[in-house]
């Protein structure tokens, strides 16, 4: 298993400034969220006010030199469970859209993620958003000094699956620091007392994907954008937070 780099006072102080300005780019965003929106609209204004403060998109080239990912946001409509690229879509009433957004400030990353509802939508899927919000919440419970990687999978995946949802395997949360992936790897699915023991200065991002239906998964030929394999709407929330002494605290609150 990888050693993981606890970080210094000074680098979560950084990583709380870029925290902040994660959640206040969704707050930026949120009104915008409407029907007739593109998700280029919504892109364009992220960019906007990430760079008006004086820090730079995560996700726009990042990747592979042959294949980099083209937006600011990743903007994840309905069947769409991650990496969602912006383009002239309009959304609907009805539609659900997951908004993940990264930014890069002071030589540290802020990373979160926040499904929105587009007007009503159909009770089963106003009940997946609710779920998967939950979930999150479920897994931060167990961010302690102490606790296992595990305690949090298992978590999410209990309460999910008591709901008759699908949770997403193979995407993850991941530690983030300097650069935007580290280790550890957080599973959304696992066992109790199992995986990595958390100790303060750890930080890492949680982040459920959870599907109305199966959990199975495919990617686009775009090579980025993940869809669920039966076509069922799926939602995810996600926070960056680092362990302390007491519990933890959620850097993008």
């Amino acid at each position: 298993m990888s050693r993981v780099a606890l970080k210094s006072a000074r680098e979560i102080e950084a990583m709380r400034r870029a925290g902040a300005l994660v959640a206040e780019t969704f707050r930026v965003l949120e009104p915008h969220v409407k029907p007739g929106a593109t998700l280029a609209d919504l892109d364009r204004l992220a960019e906007e006010h990430i760079r008006k403060n004086g820090a730079a998109p995560a996700y726009l080239g990042y990747g592979p030199k042959s294949n980099p990912f083209p937006g600011t946001i990743c903007a994840s409509v309905n069947e769409v469970i991650c990496h969602g690229i912006p383009g002239p879509r309009e959304l609907q009433e009805g539609d659900i859209i997951g908004v993940d957004i990264g930014v890069y400030m002071d030589g540290v990353y802020g990373d979160a993620c926040y499904t929105y509802t587009v007007g009503p939508v159909r009770p089963e899927v106003q009940a997946l958003v609710d779920t998967t919000r939950e979930c999150l919440a479920a897994g931060l419970e167990q961010v302690r000094p102490g606790g296992r990687t595990g305690d949090i999978g298992h978590a999410i995946q209990t309460l999910a699956e008591s709901r008759g949802f699908g949770v997403v395997r193979e995407y993850t949360g991941h530690g983030i620091g300097k650069r935007l992936h580290e280790e550890p790897t957080i599973y959304h699915h696992g066992a109790r007392y199992t995986g990595l023991k958390l100790q303060p200065g750890m930080v890492f991002t949680v982040e459920p994907m959870i599907n109305l239906g199966r959990p199975e998964t495919r990617l686009l030929s775009d090579g980025w954008t993940v869809i669920t394999a039966d076509k069922s709407p799926s939602a995810q929330f996600e926070h960056t937070v680092v362990v302390t002494a007491k519990g933890h605290e959620i850097l993008t609150q």
